[in-house]
């Protein structure tokens, strides 16, 4: 299926009536799903690492997103401000020229441990100009004259992420959409190389298993994100800059450590084949990279995307390929059900108390509901 076919049902998608508006001010949060065509015509997913100080979910990969600020922000507002806020993607298309960020829908609320509901939003970032080729991406300001090249234009990847300053993650990092339905990795054709098998080792996409949650059988998905052969922005506060690695350089063949074939609850990432500058610096980051000794995420083969990220990605891709996924899952989208159970039991009320936190007691109760 094109990204074209993909982009077109998600725009299409209306979601069943949701309880968001029924909801208090405390308890209404939204992520925002940035979609983006990659060099090889596919889509990609833009992701985060949280940062190890936040309160909830530290170190782990999660989408950005955050709690809404009044109860007149509806959530894809409250998603774009907050994805600028944790990544700096810019709240208006005027500010990243070249590109547009077209809002495409929203699926069904999700239900947080933290006593959140969740409403994914999904997002297209896309060039303004009417190229030929899907993943062209911006042009930068400059005084050279546009000349033609025998180089393929830049891609979002090469051009915007780097350019984003994540203020409240670790990292920023993409991984490939459609991968969210399969149980191993996916390497396009022309990816020269890069990918698990290139490595030499094993793919290691996919692992899940069955839980209890909501009173159910719940799977609990976890997916093993490649991290070389990645474009990673990191924040500049960190001295921290674009990371760019084919799979020949990663840090652990260099240095000839034990690959690790999991990653601790954290992230996935973004593609760029290109070779890392001699000076390993941006213009738009102009700052030294930290040592392996210094970076916590150093060494890692692969990065752990799990939970309810997991899950609202897992539901995104079937909605825009129209496809199940290849390993066992629950049919449902979100969890508007459950959340109006726990709100007729007096859950998720408007005060929010330190600590909260869904139960299995709190579970079972509303199940009987």
């Amino acid at each position: 299926m094109s990204i074209q076919q993909a982009i077109a049902r998600l725009r299409a998608y209306v979601p069943p009536p949701s309880r968001w508006d029924q909801l208090p001010l405390a308890r209404r949060a939204a992520v925002l799903i940035v979609l983006f065509a990659d060099r090889f015509g596919d889509l990609r997913v833009v992701l985060t690492m949280r940062a190890a100080t936040l309160k909830s979910y530290a170190g782990q990969a999660a989408l950005p997103g955050g709690k809404s600020d009044d109860l007149t922000e509806t959530p894809f507002q409250t998603a774009r401000r907050e994805a600028f806020e944790e990544i700096g993607l810019p709240l208006k298309d005027s500010q990243i020229p070249g590109f547009r960020v077209e809002h495409l829908c929203q699926l069904p609320m999700n239900l947080a441990r933290t006593e959140l509901g969740v409403m994914p939003c999904v997002a297209y970032l896309s060039a303004k100009t009417t190229a030929a080729s899907p993943s062209s991406s911006l042009s930068t300001t400059s005084s050279t004259p546009i000349t033609k090249s025998i180089n393929p234009p830049p891609t979002v990847e090469e051009s915007l992420i780097p350019r984003l300053d994540p203020k409240e993650v670790a990292a920023v990092f993409s991984a490939p959409f459609h991968n969210f339905l399969r149980a191993v990795d996916e390497v396009p054709s022309s990816a020269d190389g890069v990918g698990a098998e290139a490595a030499g080792f094993p793919a290691d996409w996919y692992k899940g298993d069955w839980t209890q949650w909501h009173q159910e059988r719940w799977r609990m998905h976890n997916f093993y994100v490649p991290v070389a052969g990645q474009t990673v922005a990191r924040p500049t506060q960190q001295r921290e800059v674009v990371a760019q690695m084919p799979y020949g350089a990663h840090p652990e063949r260099r240095r000839g450590k034990k690959r690790l074939t999991k990653a601790p609850p954290s992230a996935s990432m973004s593609t760029s084949s290109q070779p890392p500058s001699s000076t390993s610096t941006s213009p738009l980051n102009p700052v030294a990279p930290l040592n392996d000794d210094e970076d916590p995420l150093s060494g890692l083969s692969r990065f752990r995307v799990f939970g309810m990220t997991a899950r609202i990605l897992v539901d995104a891709a079937r909605v825009a390929y129209a496809e199940e996924p290849e390993f066992e899952h629950n049919s449902h989208f979100g969890d508007e059900e459950m959340i109006g159970r726990l709100m007729r039991m007096g859950r998720l009320g408007p005060v929010r108390q330190t600590g909260d936190e869904v139960t299995r007691e709190d579970l079972i109760a509303a199940s009987k509901i």
